[in-house]
């Protein structure tokens, strides 16, 4: 089963003050980085356009580490620092590295790091795997690994391979799909400000 996500729900919990300063600072974050995504839409330039692309699937990658619970025992100690592994997309990497520069989550430091295939993934929270590993996909995310990572795809039809989140073209905008049950079954929990702005939210079996 899906749930859409549409842009409007987002801007009504915008609404709620109930919520205090910090979630305002929360939603306006990630409000951001949606108005990157439409502004990507309007790019003319073939060229730029793909390097939009990258910065904006950039800036999700590092705001979805801030709407994500891991189990207590993924962080060895309370200054071990959020690690996002990326495989099969150096240039999303290196747009990544520039993002994370003196930022955090949750008050850990951010780190990036390319990973290889087979290579281990001790330590790792968020794994995005680029376009060019899509034919291995299925393969790479079944692969075992830490059961706590976050598991983050650019490919069609990656949630049904076992993807937890996947960057989709809408429009010519960058939006993302969320495969909820995969997310619970590795003990992660996705932020409802988090599904309210995907573009689908799956629940169950498609």
């Amino acid at each position: 089963m899906t749930v859409p996500g549409p842009a409007c729900a987002f801007f009504h919990f915008t609404r709620d003050r109930s919520w205090g300063a910090w979630t305002a600072r929360a939603i306006l974050a990630l409000a951001l980085v949606v108005a990157a995504a439409a502004q990507w839409g309007q790019a003319q330039a073939a060229n730029d356009d793909v390097t939009l692309e990258q910065r904006v699937k950039a800036a999700f990658l590092y705001q979805f580490a801030g709407y994500v619970e891991w189990p207590p025992n993924s962080f060895a100690q309370a200054g071990t620092p959020v690690t996002i592994a990326v495989l099969g997309a150096d240039s999303l990497a290196a747009e990544l590295s520039q993002v994370v520069i003196g930022r955090t989550v949750g008050g850990r430091q951010v780190t990036v790091k390319r990973v290889k295939p087979g290579e281990s993934l001790a330590g790792v929270h968020i794994l995005f795997i680029g376009q060019a590993e899509s034919a291995r996909l299925a393969q790479l995310t079944q692969t075992p690994k830490p059961r706590s990572v976050l598991t983050v795809t650019e490919s069609h039809g990656a949630l049904a391979q076992g993807s937890m989140i996947n960057f989709v073209l809408v429009d010519r905008r960058v939006r993302f799909e969320v495969a909820l049950d995969a997310a619970e079954k590795n003990g992660l929990r996705l932020s409802s400000r988090l599904l309210a702005v995907a573009q689908q939210v799956r629940t169950g079996s498609p």
